[in-house]
């Protein structure tokens, strides 16, 4: 995409109904949005609130705010998408996992819904849930952490 693809882009973006816009594409990736609250980047959502903040960068990339606490042995589970997080299958059944928990790679950690469409989200890492970062139901960012996960904690179980 050159400058003058972006720039017909946001100027549809703007005049349209829809909140944000999110674009991956052979190593280009780009997010707009007219919310003037953002999980990345707030201060940039609310200097420009009727323009959409836009991010281009060559490969997606987490934000070094979002990787404080990951560490050697702490990762992140993220979210793929911005949406509705729901932490159990059913409202009276069991969440997927809890703190202590062990998982491993392509378990099912939530769903994500968005536009109607429910996602399952599959845990990327092995190991033990450290910390549960969201609430059920909450809105969840894209790449936003959802879980934190120990690696090599198998003495746990």
């Amino acid at each position: 995409m050159d400058f003058n693809d972006i720039q017909k882009l946001m100027d549809e973006f703007n005049g349209s109904d829809m909140r944000e816009l999110e674009i991956t594409s052979e190593g280009f990736h780009i997010h707009l949005s007219k919310n003037e609250v953002s999980f990345e980047k707030p201060a940039i959502a609310k200097e420009s609130s009727e323009k959409p903040a836009i991010e281009a960068v060559e490969d997606v990339s987490v934000s070094e705010k979002s990787k404080a606490f990951e560490k050697d042995d702490v990762k992140a589970i993220r979210a793929p998408m911005v949406g509705t997080i729901y932490l159990k299958p059913e409202p009276d059944k069991d969440p997927y996992v809890t703190e202590g928990m062990r998982v491993h790679k392509g378990d099912i950690v939530c769903i994500i819904e968005a536009m109607k469409m429910m996602t399952e989200i599959k845990s990327d890492l092995d190991g033990v849930i450290s910390e549960v970062l969201v609430e059920n139901e909450d809105l969840v960012e894209f790449d936003q952490p959802l879980f934190k996960v120990t690696e090599g904690q198998a003495w746990l179980f």
